[in-house]
């Protein structure tokens, strides 16, 4: 525990220094908030519905920091830590090299919770935003939502030979995931056939699980995604677990 603790404070103070993160997964969910909330104000999300625009979007707006962490940040410092050959050194040392992957995970973690915080913070003392759903079925969708996109993570820097493999297919995952999944840019005002394309992308199904816990939806509307969200998960942890590259 000593051994996770000390990792935990000196990684996490590198991660803060790099200012990637804190740009990101801090920073951009807060922009997103007030420029949405700006742009639509307490306009309805479409003709005739009951909840604005920045109600519809709460739920992708937490997503923010989970897909720049999950997505991004993992696979590229997993693989940069391969590259320099420190999981290697870990496996020489009574601290196991898995250790320094969970002190990852939790930064992480922390990320996207500070962002959830910081997000509805936001909405709600700026724009009088109303979370109509319940907290509980809400913060079970909010972890089956981080679970998939670090598993995403751990696949790709797991299985990546180099950091600039690992750079590449992390922005071909990120960035569209970011921009069609409706993270930033609302799913309500996209064409239909950029709905359906987007329905490919898996954090759009996360988005649509957190949608209506907030929102207060029949959580049996969205039994697809979770069975989505599930599957992408097992799978991609089972592969992390089969053939994950240590050096």
């Amino acid at each position: 525990m000593k051994a996770f603790r000390t990792l935990l404070k000196t990684e996490g103070k590198l991660s803060l220094r790099g200012m990637d993160m804190f740009i990101f997964a801090i920073c951009m969910p807060v922009v997103a908030v007030i420029i949405i909330g700006a742009i639509f104000g307490n306009k309805p999300a479409y003709d005739g519905a009951a909840y604005t625009f920045l109600e519809q979007s709460f739920g992708a707006l937490a997503t923010i920091a989970i897909c720049a962490g999950g997505v991004m940040g993992l696979p590229l410092v997993i693989s940069d830590y391969r590259s320099r050959r420190i999981l290697k050194r870990f496996k020489v040392t009574p601290t196991p090299p898995a250790l320094i992957l969970a002190v990852q995970v939790v930064i992480y973690t922390i990320y996207s919770i500070a962002s959830l915080i910081l997000v509805y913070l936001s909405a709600t003392l700026v724009f009088g935003y109303q979370f109509h759903g319940s907290w509980l079925p809400f913060a079970g969708a909010y972890l089956l939502v981080m679970l998939s996109m670090f598993s995403i993570g751990l696949l790709v820097g797991g299985l990546a030979p180099n950091t600039k493999t690992a750079g590449a297919i992390a922005s071909l995952l990120y960035f569209p995931m970011l921009i069609f999944s409706g993270a930033t840019l609302p799913y309500e005002i996209m064409p239909a056939s950029l709905q359906n394309a987007a329905d490919l992308l898996p954090l759009t199904q996360g988005i649509k699980m957190l949608k209506a816990a907030s929102l207060g939806l029949p959580l049996d509307s969205v039994i697809i995604p979770v069975v989505v969200m599930i599957v992408l998960t097992v799978l991609c942890i089972s592969l992390s677990l089969r053939f994950f590259k240590w050096e």
